[in-house]
């Protein structure tokens, strides 16, 4: 059995559990780390009854990143199921601010990785998980600001509606509120970024298995299933996430046999855009946005246009590698102010206090997003030998991070109990 660790959270508020965190337990696996004692550590501690609440939903994240994901989501609503509360230490023996993260029970990459923009800080984190047939708590644990950090997939969308409607009443500063995440949906995004001048996104819309086998036999044509639809084109299953699925699909022939190869019944589809430079080389970029603002986070170069940071091998390339740091060093004045009419207006539609920006740009020099989301990694993990320009430019992330909770928490003061 596990036991919460009862700490009172002000007068009046629940008691939290501690943990080791999100932040701590990536960052011993990305740096080969070996987990598995630990695991073997905290299973005794149950097996003993003498576990916490904390060490079970830490069990929970060691068990996914070790590549047992249901495992790990079946510990995880174990635990959720009688304590939703847990606390992620600052580095300061005293906080300066506390911050409620508002989160769902799903995988380790379905809410916000706060954790790592609060690395080093003075910052306090409470992480309350909303959870199905338990909802929030009758007293809020006291804080300074919260921050939603469930994603707009489906599994959190239950979790979205009860912080909704708690939200008119919050009683601090409450940020990426619970609607404007919806709009994160990749079929949503597209009509939410429409006409952008200088802004090129694909129409992304949900098509059936049905569709797709119509369209593939001739019994339909692309612009039946969305006007802009044309081969190739991107299809990808509904609800999955990095990469799963995803696939380039020429014509006809090309979709049978993707079909033939996937079981799920709804997908994504979009025109595909060859956004390769003139040197044939795909660039993709991920930029943070805080407070309006945008951040480079990393810059991708590959010869291949599915591009994800690892499979680009930044690594391996010394090449690759000072065009990522020259990107980064001069973004303000060069990719930020080209595109500054863009990633402004994009800010405003999104609405959000903080998110993430996959982009590039197509032929004609315009702003291509490819999806905006609330839950990508921003994180500090890479080795500054390899990446000396890499913890600069994450630490500016973070202060942005930290500088726009401290100017929430303290414009909402006057709201306080």
């Amino acid at each position: 059995m596990l036991h919460p660790v009862s700490a009172p959270i002000g007068a009046t508020a629940p008691i939290y559990s501690d943990r080791i965190g999100f932040a701590q337990l990536t960052r011993r696996a990305f740096e080969g780390g070996n987990l598995h004692p630990l695991r073997e550590k905290l299973l005794a501690r149950i097996e003993e009854g003498t576990a916490e609440a904390g060490e079970g939903l830490d069990l929970s994240l060691i068990a996914q990143l070790l590549g047992e994901k249901e495992a790990g989501l079946v510990i995880q609503t174990e635990v959720l199921a009688f304590h939703q509360l847990f606390r992620t230490p600052c580095a300061a023996p005293k906080p300066g601010l506390r911050v409620l993260a508002l989160a769902a029970d799903i995988d380790m990459g379905g809410n916000t990785p706060i954790e790592f923009l609060l690395e080093g800080s003075d910052i306090e984190l409470l992480t309350l998980y909303v959870v199905k047939g338990v909802g929030l708590p009758a007293t809020l644990p006291e804080h300074d600001v919260a921050i939603v950090v469930a994603s707009d997939s489906e599994e959190c969308r239950q979790a979205l509606a009860v912080i909704e409607q708690a939200a008119p009443h919050w009683p601090r500063p409450l940020l990426n509120r619970p609607h404007l995440i919806g709009n994160l949906d990749r079929d949503k995004l597209y009509r939410l970024l429409a006409g952008i001048p200088g802004l090129d996104i694909p129409a992304t819309v949900h098509a059936t298995r049905a569709q797709l086998l119509d369209l593939s036999e001739g019994k339909i044509a692309c612009h039946d299933v969305t006007g802009e639809l044309r081969f190739p084109m991107i299809v990808r299953p509904r609800g999955t996430h990095a990469g799963v699925g995803l696939a380039k699909i020429d014509d006809a022939p090309a979709l049978t046999a993707y079909l033939a190869e996937r079981k799920e019944q709804d997908f994504f589809v979009a025109r595909f855009v060859d956004y390769a430079s003139p040197d044939g080389l795909y660039r993709k970029y991920r930029l943070t946005m805080v407070d309006g603002k945008p951040y480079a986070c990393h810059m991708a170069i590959a010869d291949r246009w599915d591009i994800w940071y690892l499979n680009a091998y930044m690594a391996f390339s010394e090449e690759k590698r000072a065009e990522e740091a020259a990107f980064m060093l001069d973004f303000d004045s060069a990719f930020a102010a080209r595109h500054r009419n863009a990633l402004d207006e994009m800010s405003k539609r999104v609405g959000l206090d903080y998110f993430i920006v996959d982009c590039a740009e197509n032929r004609d020099g315009e702003l291509l997003v490819f999806e905006a989301d609330n839950t990508a990694v921003v994180h500090n993990m890479d080795p500054p030998a390899v990446f000396p320009y890499k913890p600069p430019q994450m630490r500016k992330i973070f202060a942005a991070f930290t500088a726009m909770l401290s100017r929430h928490a303290k414009a909402g003061e006057g709201s306080a109990a």
